[in-house]
Parts: C-alpha cells; sequence; structure tokens
C-alpha cells in the first residue's frame, strides 16, 4: 500500500483583533494512510508545535461555503481585497481565528484529492486485509472445528 504524504507550508494570520493579527508558520499535512483527516502545525514559537486534525471533507466544504460547528469552524471570505479560509478552532486551551491564503489551501487540498480521491478513502484504510488476517484458519482451529464429543452410536466391534 503506498503511503503518500502530500504536505505545505505556509503562513497563516492569527487575528488577535479587527485591527491587528500575526503571522504564524504551519504545515498542512495529509497522510494516504489516514484517508479521511487532515493534520495542521502551528509553529507558535513555543517549545512544542501546536497539533489539530480534523476532517478533510470540512476543509473542501469551508473552501466554498461555511461549515463545521463545536470546535472547528471553516469558511471563505474576503479580507482587504484578499481571498481568505478563516479556521475558528476551540480548545479548553482558548479560541483562535487564523486566516490562510485560499489559493495555497485550495492547491494543497487539490493534491490531496488526487492522491486519494474522494470516495475511494476506505480502500487506503487496509480494513479488507486486516479482517482477512484477522479471520484467517490458524492449526490450533483444526482443534476447534472437530467434534468435541465422540458419537454415542459406536458399533458393536468397538465394544
Amino acid at each position: 500500500m503506498q503511503h503518500t504524504v502530500v504536505e505545505r507550508e505556509l503562513e497563516l494570520k492569527l487575528v488577535l483583533s479587527p485591527e491587528r493579527s500575526i503571522p504564524v508558520p504551519a504545515r498542512l499535512e495529509y497522510r494516504a494512510d489516514d484517508p479521511y483527516a487532515v493534520h495542521v502545525t502551528f509553529h507558535i514559537g513555543s517549545n512544542s508545535p501546536v497539533d489539530w486534525t480534523f476532517a478533510r471533507e470540512l476543509l473542501v466544504e469551508g473552501v466554498f461555503r461555511p461549515c463545521g460547528h463545536g470546535d472547528v469552524r471553516v469558511w471563505p471570505t474576503k479580507v482587504d481585497g484578499r481571498a481568505v479560509i478563516c479556521m475558528a478552532l476551540s480548545s479548553p486551551d482558548g479560541d483562535a481565528l487564523l486566516e490562510a491564503p485560499a489559493s495555497s489551501v485550495s492547491a494543497w487540498l487539490e493534491r490531496t484529492l488526487h492522491a486519494v480521491p474522494p470516495g475511494t478513502e476506505t480502500d487506503r484504510l487496509g480494513l479488507d486485509s486486516a479482517l482477512a488476517e484477522l479471520l484467517a484458519p490458524t492449526p490450533a482451529d483444526d482443534l476447534w472445528l472437530r467434534d468435541p464429543w465422540p458419537s454415542d452410536e459406536t458399533a458393536e466391534d468397538d465394544v
């Protein structure tokens, strides 16, 4: 099975207020062996980056229309004439509103959709081979498949 990884480094903007934002380097990552998810790593100047994982479908839909609820919401908009994708992320540690360049996100998503087309994700999970391996007979199975109780009908000669 092919383990394709589609990555993109880009700079997002963390919106602090309507007038103020700061740049945040980030990496978008998509792995064919985790076909339903996208992974976003934010490098916020701390010792450890901040990782978020959510449905690829959510990001694909969010390029075109507002979607999501709860911890992750995504929507397209324009800021100063630029097309951007907004991501509102909520966690127990706080909330963040990020803006990503729409063209960069769209181009990256296009690459993920080419790597694993929508509707083929389950093929990448390897469930069929894992299930076949799990259900494959083993030599010990022969013991279990034999009748554990000898027949009551014994031949006269055997007595």
